[in-house]
């Protein structure tokens, strides 16, 4: 299967509405998508699970069904994959484990659910760290994911694999996590794109390490995709009280402004004095801030002085076992002190442009230190973020901008990255020609 092939490159949101005006069968659709799995993914590795007759069946069931006038939702037909992080009845979880290679959960995470019930079909499950955390996409039970866009580079961790699927065309859209960058980094090293929602918004039911409530503000649950607008969709789909993660607040979602950029004030920075980028990354930041200027955004140099106290007080939270109470009081007084910073300039912005990592995606055998460093100041604030590609480096890796909103604002940020997507638009199924 070609990247060529027009039906691969539709976004979901087309593929949806192409289906339920019966222009295009779900069956069309899930075939395609399997012909590429396999075709691709034995050099990628990016899916660790296939549901190969199954998703053929569901398939076929929902054409039945719309032919019978039943759209099941906004999804109906359309074929998804997730990260190994969440249950799936009936289909492994493994989560990297050796312990749990041949798990199998009874039912599924409460987001997994939700893409069902809106008519979505689980393609399979993708890839992810030993546990479902960390910066490299490797375990012992399914080895190790590559980037499709050359194969001797990382595709980011933890939700890698999803990244990479999408970023080779194995699948239109996904649903991955995010502690300290796991969702943003593997988006901007695979040339995708993807939201982090604000801290409260999705739950975490049923998802592996990711308790939800109290236990860790910073996990959040968000879509990966090649389109924003398939973020946005999805976003609808899964965000929402289940009854059962107490962390999650009944907000509502706010529709995109019409106007998209025009007058909303946004800071920009490359190293926000937290670690130098790149020269390739800077110019594209400059470019981006620019033309989001252009169209008519208040843009302005600037950033928050507590991010570099973001890491230390990230570290201290990963050790927080090991450490007294009295220091366990410190570490969530400096959290505070952190969060109020935060919003304290932010009560001037209601933007933030800034970079996902210091360079492109590395080489699979290098440990690029300070991984997720531009990613961890905002888990800890719970904000939502954006990431979109927005350049290519001098091998031809993609290269990703991170926009951040306030709590609850991610329409905001969602509109600054659909101005950056048209104005700076990618091939979305180009992958390395090895793998071809």
């Amino acid at each position: 299967m070609s990247c060529s092939d027009s039906l691969l490159r539709h976004s979901a949101t087309e593929l949806a509405t192409l289906i339920q005006q019966r222009k295009l069968t779900s069956t069309a659709v899930v075939s395609a998508y399997l012909a590429r799995i396999e075709a691709l993914n034995p050099s990628i590795n990016a899916l660790v699970q296939v549901r190969m007759q199954a998703a053929l069946a569901d398939a076929w069931a929902a054409d039945r069904a719309l032919a019978q006038g039943n759209c099941r939702g906004p999804l109906h037909g359309v074929p998804f994959t997730v990260k190994d992080v969440f249950d799936t009845q009936g289909v492994i979880s493994a989560v990297g484990l050796t312990d749990r290679a041949d798990y199998l959960p009874k039912q599924d995470a409460v987001v997994v659910t939700r893409m069902k019930a809106a008519g979505g079909i689980l393609l399979g499950k993708s890839n992810c760290p030993p546990g479902g955390g960390g910066g490299v996409t490797d375990n012992p039970v399914y080895g190790a994911t590559r980037n499709p866009h050359a194969l001797s580079h990382s595709p980011g961790g933890s939700s890698g694999g999803e990244a990479a699927a999408i970023a080779a065309g194995l699948s239109p859209l996904g649903l991955g996590s995010d502690s300290g960058g796991s969702l943003r980094v593997p988006a901007h090293f695979c040339g995708i794109c993807t939201l982090k929602p604000t801290s409260g918004r999705v739950p975490n039911t049923g998802v592996f390490d990711h308790p939800g409530g109290l236990s860790d503000p910073r996990s959040q649950i968000g879509p990966m995709a090649r389109y924003v607008d398939d973020l946005a969709l999805v976003l609808r789909v899964i965000a929402g009280e289940d009854g059962r993660d107490s962390g999650v607040i009944p907000m509502p979602l706010h529709d995109a402004p019409v106007q998209g950029v025009s007058g909303l004030k946004i800071a920009w920075y490359s190293d926000g004095g937290i670690e130098p980028v790149d020269s390739l990354t800077e110019a594209m930041l400059q470019a981006v801030a620019d033309h989001l200027e252009s169209a008519g955004a208040l843009v302005d140099a600037a950033f928050p002085s507590a991010l570099s106290s973001a890491r230390g007080i990230t570290e201290r939270y990963w050790s927080m076992s090991a450490g007294t109470g009295a220091q366990s009081i410190q570490l969530f007084s400096d959290w505070d002190r952190f969060r109020s910073a935060m919003l304290g300039f932010m009560a001037s912005y209601d933007l933030i442009l800034c970079p996902v990592d210091a360079a492109a995606a590395p080489r699979l055998e290098e440990l690029r230190p300070g991984l997720f460093n531009h990613t961890l100041p905002y888990s800890l604030a719970g904000w939502p973020c954006v990431v979109v590609r927005a350049g290519t480096d001098a091998a031809g890796l993609p290269l990703g901008v991170q926009i951040v909103a306030r709590p609850w604002h991610e329409h905001l940020a969602l509109a600054a990255a659909r101005v950056i997507e048209r104005a700076l638009p990618f091939t979305p199924c180009v992958v390395a020609q090895s793998v071809i």
